[in-house]
């Protein structure tokens, strides 16, 4: 590679000289008045492009002195004032071409850094992407086993436990869970990003699937002495909310949201959750009664990792709202989240509705 990279340097650099040659044959072949400098601009442009900025600047210095030297080389004739003009003017060329033959190098080496840095990142957020990937999977087994393992010990399989031995398990079981929801949820959240989200859509009902998730975290909810309760709108009847989309991955986002609720509430507070139909989309607001979020959070939010610097009583992994940004927007809905006042937090998202006559048919 190297021997051939020398042979094409060397061949180039005598093409030059042929070039130039050819160039100084015609100038110191003819009157001084006729001006062949221009020719020059050719060798200096394969200078730039093939060879050093050292070797480019002595062709672009070689060049003006050779043009010049034809006003007095090499007959003694009188020397004019228009062809001295004419001379410069030639000069002026020859150095605006190897300033800009220059640059376009420094350009075109500037893009390839930037190629080969970019690759280079590409690479490593592949690997580690790959990495994170490979180590969630890898984690989910134990956490599983172990998680099994104490519910066998509650259920006494092992002898007699305490009732202070059953809250200890209780608490580790809850532990286990939580950790093993945020490692699926970064391995769905990196299967996302590089597949694309996947959906099972069929014809689904919000509020069905809000009261089962409410159902199942009515233990987390009691833990913090949080109590969660549901607003339909102008009735204090249930109504239905038709989409279509897929019932797991909501159930996800309602999971995400009412959990992060609880989290964030006060103990002794409220998780309220409000369903609101619409001709065009549903709206479902899930307010919460803690410190609430600063106003320059409120944007990124929904950013993969981002926790921020709230006041607010507990910190996340900044998945959870992040994988529902993914889910909502894959159902061509929205997601976004403010304040309420006095306080308190709401997140909300918006799902385009499904008629409910169509439902009954599918």
């Amino acid at each position: 590679m190297f021997i051939h990279s020398k042979d094409w340097r060397l061949r180039t650099f005598w093409l030059i000289v042929a070039l130039f040659a050819i160039v100084l044959l015609l100038e110191y072949s003819t009157p001084s008045d006729y001006v062949f400098g221009y020719l020059y601009i050719g060798p200096i442009l394969l200078a730039s492009t093939r060879l050093s900025r050292r070797t480019t600047f002595t062709v672009t210095v070689v060049a003006c002195i050779l043009t010049m030297l034809n006003i007095w080389l090499p007959e003694n004739e009188a020397v004019r004032p228009a062809t001295i003009a004419s001379r410069l003017i030639a000069i002026v060329a020859l150095v605006v071409t190897g300033i800009l033959s220059d640059r376009n190098r420094l350009y075109q080496q500037t893009v390839l850094q930037q190629q080969a840095k970019l690759q280079a990142q590409e690479k490593l957020v592949s690997v580690r992407e790959d990495f994170a990937s490979a180590l969630t999977h890898d984690l989910k087994t134990p956490l599983l086993g172990a998680i099994e393992t104490l519910k066998a010990f509650q259920q006494e399989s092992f002898g007699i436990v305490q009732p202070t031995q059953q809250t200890v398990l209780a608490t580790m079981i809850r532990s286990h869970k939580t950790t093993l929801q945020l490692v699926e949820t970064l391995l769905d959240i990196y299967r996302n990003d590089i597949e694309g989200l996947n959906l099972n859509r069929s014809t689904v009902e919000l509020v069905e699937i809000a009261e089962e998730v409410a159902t199942t975290l009515t233990d987390l909810a009691a833990s913090r002495r949080v109590h969660i309760s549901f607003n339909y709108g102008e009735s204090d009847f249930r109504k239905f909310l038709w989409v279509k989309g897929d019932p797991l991955q909501l159930q996800r986002v309602f999971a995400n949201l009412l959990t992060n609720a609880i989290n964030h509430s006060v103990r002794g507070g409220k998780v309220e959750v409000v369903m609101e139909p619409g001709a065009s989309h549903h709206t479902i607001k899930i307010i919460d009664s803690g410190a609430g979020v600063r106003a320059e959070e409120l944007p990124y939010l929904f950013e993969r990792f981002y926790q921020g610097q709230s006041d607010r009583q507990a910190k996340g992994s900044g998945l959870g709202l992040y994988l529902s940004r993914q889910i909502i927007e894959a159902h061509g809905g929205t997601i976004w989240a403010e304040n309420r006042h006095p306080t308190g937090a709401i997140f909300a998202f918006r799902l385009p509705t499904f008629p409910y006559h169509l439902s009954q048919s599918a």
